[in-house]
């Protein structure tokens, strides 16, 4: 027992430990008890719910929950690495693995589970792995670069990612389940045989029914096979086991804690121990009163509230929890809820099943029509409002929920047809008369304040898609008018005016606006925000609705802004940036001593940017034709750096000279870039491909990335660089040329439609209702029926582009707005001046803060040489 500050000694640091910890500080706790934190892993809390993610590009430290600067602040006292190795509980003292003894008035035991590995021959051979930790996940990585084929032992939850990420690794898969259908306990015989054909329709094998009996071992000692129970065998270089977790219980039995038959620290309803009033338990180790051991993070929570508020004398208790899940399996929607198998006396079914499109729905109806429960495979688009309604009666029938949409009487119900008391997030336990308080009562107007307000939205993240529902509808309902209008000038989204201008053919911005403007902005000039977003929709959609596509044309010229009005980029010193486009960043010898010899006689400043070109600064207004007649002469043509288009796609050197190579990048890349180059967007547009698993071109942190594989490519979407850098998430995988293209085509087109001004795809992807799902549903399986439209809107893009730079220095008339002075033409601009750097030349900074200098001081333009 401590002397002096009460101590609090947490032995675990996962998830539900984080949790605690927040919980204690919410109460105050941490500033009146000295906390202390023993961690095995080698580093603090993370997402483990998320961890295979890690294989879709997000980091470790993504994928970290634990703020150093909340543990600082709160005086937390963290030792990562350094398990807790026994408890003397009659001194009350805890000894860490480096020796590290610390005494305590309160210990709290989180230290989850251990993954359940069956005693079987040559599991511990070279070659077998678990899938529980980053750690796992990192030797795995290593192990599968000399693989090939792969096999899961398990098909639950996390043995179809642990399948899943073998497969993005590029190795062949297989999944063997000793039940007779995947996911046992989440979904019944019908979901599991709709998930079973969409899995194996990816090119995963599943092997239900059988058991491992042994892991072949070759003569080095590593995994070469695996015997089933129904004598087959099955070669293998590489298995993972994922046949489910034991709670982690052994420091408790050791100092004579009360453990339950089946394993698990037993604790009362408040997650004491029954054993010792000073210990608690909770998470994945705990047997909780109700005699079950939770393994979800939500019912985690929920006790590391009740352990922290027990700790403060706060009434709580912890006596069962909700064990739905909603889960995304190999871009499969799952989830179950409520009574899913359907166990109450009397209860029925009502069941909705499409093995063709792989969609399978269940729910399971009391006789007084109370929704219990229910399974949806394929389509989990209402798992939100069907969760909250267990335990009431909806107030549609129940086979309209099930029926897809446009298909008999189906009937989509909103969360605004919840009552108060619906729980909207099950891993905070936050209602919805919660979430609507703290926009009323607390002025919370976005999600991002309710989530701060509530923490509704920040565990699983299921809810967030209700959460921003309910926000907006509350919003509404209290008289604030939800104005989604582009600008003062117009009442539609972007995406609304898209499709005005798309269907009925207008190819002006005056025209759009005396007939769809608002009423006080009709006939009037516009403004700064619509204008060049008019002006973008209409070069996008310029060969389908007649429009001239070049910017300078007519009235287009006057909706761009500064950079693309001159077809380069404005510099801080009046000057001007030109980058010409090198597709896939090949280029000849003889384009590279053109760009040198440009650069030499303009007296241009050069530079290799990150998009692997090459960007020349500091020309005059009026050079700019004269640099891009002798680029566009020697074969070179605008590279877009100006406008939101499409930029670069980078690419490795791929197959052709990398030893890891598995597909030509390179190719890939340029064709690519010559597909797409010009495409007018909501904002810029970035790529690159690369030529294996190593990644060299990052392609994850592009909008839209390739990795090469074994089998094909895989497509990335939604990545970004920049101030706030985003992981792109997998779209799809094992992709040929021509699938890799088509769903390019059909993702970049259905993103400039939907897409809000100046909204990149990163921040695009996590707005659109649905989010990756959805988009995945649209662009992949072509949900909305509108794949061949978007298809052909690109073909007449990629029929009809002209290069920007060669269209101006062959038309005199647009040459002539190329002049720093309308009235004296030829006259430069005396402000655009450079001295010597490096052997190259920089702006003249001070001359552009203090004035005119002599010109002898300076080097005006092009004189530099």
């Amino acid at each position: 027992m401590s002397t002096g500050t009460p101590t609090i000694v947490l032995v675990g640091h996962g998830m539900v430990g984080q949790r605690f910890l927040e919980a204690l500080a919410e109460r105050g706790l941490t500033a009146t008890h000295r906390v202390v934190v023993l961690c095995e892993e080698p580093r603090p809390a993370y997402d483990r719910v998320q961890l295979t993610s890690y294989f879709s590009g997000r980091t470790p430290e993504d994928l970290s929950m634990t703020d150093m600067e909340f543990i600082r602040d709160h005086g937390i006292e963290l030792h990562v690495g350094d398990p807790a190795e026994s408890v003397d509980r009659e001194a009350r003292q805890v000894t860490a693995r480096s020796g590290l003894v610390v005494d305590y008035d309160v210990l709290v035991l989180a230290t989850g589970s251990f993954p359940f590995v069956p005693p079987v021959p040559g599991k511990d051979a070279e070659g077998c792995f678990v899938y529980r930790t980053i750690e796992d996940l990192l030797a795995i990585e290593e192990y599968a670069k000399k693989a090939r084929v792969g096999a899961v032992v398990g098909g639950g939850l996390l043995g179809l990612e642990a399948a899943g990420a073998l497969k993005g690794l590029g190795l062949t898969s297989h999944i063997v389940e000793f039940a007779p259908r995947l996911m046992p306990v989440q979904v019944d015989d019908g979901g599991g045989a709709a998930l079973l054909r969409t899995i194996e329709e990816m090119g995963l094998s599943v092997h239900t029914g059988v058991g491992t009996q042994e892991v072949v071992v070759g003569e080095d000692g590593s995994v070469t096979g695996m015997k089933l129970s129904d004598g087959s065998e099955l070669a293998t270089d590489l298995v993972v086991f994922s046949a489910g977790v034991r709670p982690r219980d052994q420091l408790a039995r050791d100092c004579g804690l009360t453990v339950g038959e089946r394993g698990g620290i037993t604790v009362d309803e408040q997650c004491r121990t029954v054993s010792d009033p000073h210990v608690f338990a909770i998470g994945e180790c705990a047997l909780a009163a109700d005699g079950r051991v939770y393994g979800l993070v939500a019912p985690g929570y929920e006790q590391a509230e009740t352990a922290a508020a027990t700790i403060a004398s706060d009434e709580a208790s912890f006596t069962g929890a909700d064990l739905s899940t909603k889960l995304k399996l190999l871009g499969v929607d799952v989830a179950s809820f409520g009574d899913a198998h359907g166990t109450a006396e009397d209860c029925l079914d009502v069941v909705y099943s499409d093995s063709r499109a792989g969609l399978y729905k269940k729910l399971v109806i009391g006789r007084d029509g109370t929704l219990l429960g229910g399974i949806l495979v394929g389509d989990a688009e209402a798992y939100g409002t069907l969760k909250a309604f267990t335990g009431s009666v909806p107030p549609v029938s129940p086979e309209s929920l099930v029926l897809p949409a446009g298909a008999g009487e189906s009937v989509q119900l909103g969360p605004s047809a919840l009552p108060d008391d619906a729980i909207v997030c099950s891993c905070h336990n936050v209602s919805k008369g919660t979430i609507r308080g703290a926009v009323t009562d607390h002025q919370c107007t976005t999600v991002p304040e309710v989530k701060k307000c509530t923490k509704a939205g920040t565990g699983c993240g299921s809810c967030v898609k209700v959460l921003g529902q309910l926000v907006n509808a509350e919003l509404e309902a209290s008289g604030v008018e939800v104005d989604k209008g582009l600008c003062g000038c117009f009442s539609q989204t972007r995406e609304e005016l898209y499709e005005i201008v798309l269907a009925l053919r207008i190819t002006t911005y005056q025209d759009l606006l005396d007939r769809y403007g608002r009423e006080e902005a009709r006939g009037g000039d516009g403004c700064e925000t619509c204008k060049p977003t008019v002006g973008s929709i209409i070069a996008s959609l310029a060969p389908t609705i007649g429009a001239s596509g070049y910017v300078l044309d007519g009235e287009q010229a006057a909706l761009q802004d500064t950079n693309d009005h001159f077809l380069a980029n404005l510099q801080k010193n009046g000057s001007y940036s030109v980058v010409p486009r090198i597709p896939g960043g090949e280029i000849a010898p003889e384009k590279l001593i053109v760009i040198g010899e440009i650069a030499r006689d303009f007296g241009l400043y050069t530079k290799i940017t990150g998009g692997q070109r090459i960007d020349m600064f500091g020309a005059r207004v009026e050079q700019l034709p004269l640099i891009w007649a002798r680029l566009v002469d020697a074969g070179f043509e605008s590279g877009h750096a100006y406008g939101k288009s499409l930029r670069t796609v980078k690419s490795c050197v791929g197959q052709t000279w990398c030893r890891y190579g598995v597909q030509d990048s390179v190719k890939m890349a340029i064709d690519l870039e010559l597909r797409y180059r010009g495409l007018r967007s909501p904002h810029k547009l970035k790529s690159a491909v690369s030529g294996c698993q190593r990644e060299c071109a990052e392609a994850q942190s592009k909008d839209f990335g390739v990795i090469a594989t074994a089998n094909g490519w895989n497509l990335y979407v939604g990545g970004n660089g920049g101030a706030t850098p985003r992981h792109a998430d997998l779209l799809a995988q094992d992709l040929s040329d021509a699938e890799l293209v088509r769903l390019i085509d059909r993702f970049l087109m259905f993103y400039i439609r939907t897409a809000d001004r100046l909204e990149r795809t990163s921040t695009w992807l996590e707005r659109i209702p649905g989010g990756l799902d959805h988009v995945r549903d649209v662009v992949v399986h072509d949900s909305l029926g509108i794949c061949d439209e978007l298809e052909q809107l690109m073909r007449a893009h990629v029929a009809h582009y002209r290069d920007e730079w060669a269209e101006t220095v062959n038309d005199p008339e647009k040459l002539s707005r190329f002049v720093s002075f309308v009235n004296a033409p030829d006259t430069p601009d005396p402000v655009v001046a450079f001295v010597p750097e490096r052997d190259q030349m920089k702006p003249d900074l001070p001359l552009l803060s203090i004035g005119m200098r002599p010109a002898a001081d300076v080097l005006e333009g092009s004189a530099q040489r």
